[in-house]
């Protein structure tokens, strides 16, 4: 005898789905609301500063998309258009270029401080340190700097956060112009109504050998210790030196690349997770566009500079997100806290650019 199921218990387990989802948008909007306005009030407004990536120098050129028949077609990716362009080459969170620490590049598809179509931001490393809004908390709460030391806890707690670090920091590179850079979290590429994911990569348009990546030396170092080395004699500004010297002799060429994953309706979330590298032999790099820098910025200009998720084109948006502990919710909360990089801007056309970074100040900081 077949036993009679009640209608309302078949309609516990969605309607209880539809209330967590609520809940969990909800949180993560209270979340992303409560963070933004703090690190309006006290990082932009208070301290005038950048969450992170303050140690930096901006240039400008052009980018030129490239005639690639293997990129599914988009209207904005139109083969050998030209865009004006801005980037902004970054160490987080220190301003000692030579200590350890992940770099970056953040480009903006027009010649201006804010405003452009397009806005990427990416860092060395092929995954991320922390992976959701939740891990992300966590990571901020136990920062702890203390002389150039910092995230103990975290490391200690979250092995994906070590191995983030180990594959992300960069000790002493050569040069801004011959790092790897990946955005790590992807975003949507939908190519005549068909979706895909993104993930986008910075490399040096002429082949050329890596550097600054960690040695077996500097594998032993706890990450947590992001010193510079003993008897050290780069000075705390040699990185931006070095570009402002190589852009000022010769044009510095890099190739923006993208990675694409058709989605499928079975679909794992791990697709979304910035802390695993998508399969090579299914998802390869495409060459996107050839990036010409010919011009550095001075500071003022280059602190000026902000770079938005929000400068997206239709069609090549952020995924959404669902809760704190959402892949996606660290692009959600990104494209979230404008108001944290416009009152930074405000504070500074107002009180003034926070002066350069010194060459004769402490180490480690």
């Amino acid at each position: 005898m077949t036993k009679k199921v009640k209608t309302s218990q078949i309609l516990v387990k969605p309607h209880y789905k539809g209330i967590r989802l609520f809940f969990g948008r909800l949180v993560l909007w209270l979340y992303t609301k409560t963070f933004t306005l703090g690190l309006t009030l006290i990082g932009s407004l208070l301290f005038r500063s950048r969450m992170s990536h303050y140690n930096a120098i901006g240039a400008s050129g052009k980018v030129t998309i490239l005639d690639n028949p293997k990129l599914p077609p988009h209207p904005f990716f139109e083969a050998n258009k030209s865009f004006d362009c801005r980037i902004r080459h970054g160490s987080a969170s220190f301003r000692d270029d030579a200590m350890r620490a992940v770099r970056s590049i953040s480009i903006k598809f027009a010649d201006t401080a804010y405003k452009s179509p397009f806005d990427l931001e990416l860092n060395t490393g092929k995954v991320a340190l922390f992976w959701s809004v939740a891990s992300f908390m966590r990571f901020g709460v136990y920062k702890k700097t203390k002389y150039g030391i910092q995230y103990h806890q975290y490391y200690k707690n979250y092995p994906a956060g070590v191995r983030g670090a180990q594959v992300g920091m960069r000790r002493n590179p050569t040069s801004f112009s011959n790092l790897h850079y990946y955005s790590q979290t992807p975003l949507f590429y939908i190519s005549e109504e068909v979706k895909h994911y993104a993930k986008y990569r910075v490399v040096p348009f002429y082949e050329q050998e890596e550097t600054g990546i960690l040695d077996d030396y500097d594998m032993t170092i706890p990450v947590e210790n992001q010193r510079i080395l003993p008897g050290e004699q780069r000075t705390r500004n040699y990185l931006k030196e070095e570009y402002q010297k190589r852009v000022a002799q010769k044009e510095v060429v890099y190739k923006l690349q993208v990675q694409l994953h058709k989605a499928q309706p079975d679909d794992s979330e791990e697709i979304f997770n910035c802390c695993r590298e998508w399969d090579l032999k299914t998802h390869p790099w495409l060459d996107l566009a050839k990036i010409e820098i010919n011009k550095t910025l001075n500071w003022k200009d280059s602190s000026l500079l902000a770079f938005s998720l929000n400068n997206l084109p239709k069609g090549l948006g952020v995924l959404p997100a669902n809760s704190i502990y959402d892949y996606n919710s660290l692009n959600y909360m990104r494209s979230h806290s404008e108001m944290a990089r416009i009152s930074r801007v405000w504070s500074y056309k107002v009180f003034g650019v926070p002066g350069e970074i010194p060459d004769d100040d402490n180490r480690n900081e």
